[in-house]
């Protein structure tokens, strides 16, 4: 097994792991770190195969702008979590720190191994060819998901300012 496959099966065991752990927790702010993780881990993987403008793209668009919504709906509707003991929030952060590492681990792998040969050919397009194709072949789902986002947002706002 080469190193870029291991890198792939640790990656992959991150993100299914993150987003786990993203789906389960009843805290939101633990879920919003963990899914931080799992967007930073796709990130890596989209890298990793290739798709240096897609790992960009993921990072702003998702671990930048869509999580700062979240955290924005999560001030407005004023969640307080409730008040635990020292050991057991340790234990809370503890998946979230080991998780963290590791996939800081495989990036700084990544760093240094990308300067020798590739086992695999990379496949490259420009940012205009990816914005050509993602709006002639799929204009109607990228108009579908920003209908769903501001809907979400509007039902956010009504949430944040209910009275009582």
């Amino acid at each position: 097994m080469n190193p870029y496959a291991g890198i792939f099966y640790i990656l992959a065991a991150v993100i299914l792991l993150s987003t786990g752990l993203a789906v389960t927790r009843r805290n939101l702010m633990h879920a919003i770190v963990y899914l931080v993780l799992s967007f930073s881990g796709t990130a890596l993987l989209f890298y990793l195969l290739g798709a240096p403008f897609l790992a960009a793209l993921e990072v702003i668009i998702y671990a930048g702008a869509i999580m700062v919504l979240f955290l924005f709906i999560v001030m407005m509707l004023e969640i307080r979590p409730a008040e635990l003991p020292l050991g057991s929030y340790l234990r809370q952060w503890l998946p979230a720190v080991v998780l963290g590492a590791l996939s800081l681990a495989v990036l700084v792998l990544i760093i240094f191994k990308s300067g020798g040969d590739l086992p695999l050919p990379l496949a490259a397009a420009s940012p205009l060819e990816f914005g050509r194709f993602l709006f002639q072949r799929y204009w109607f789902s990228v108009e579908i998901v920003s209908f769903l986002l501001l809907v979400a947002l509007v039902g956010a706002l009504y949430l944040g300012k209910r009275e009582g």
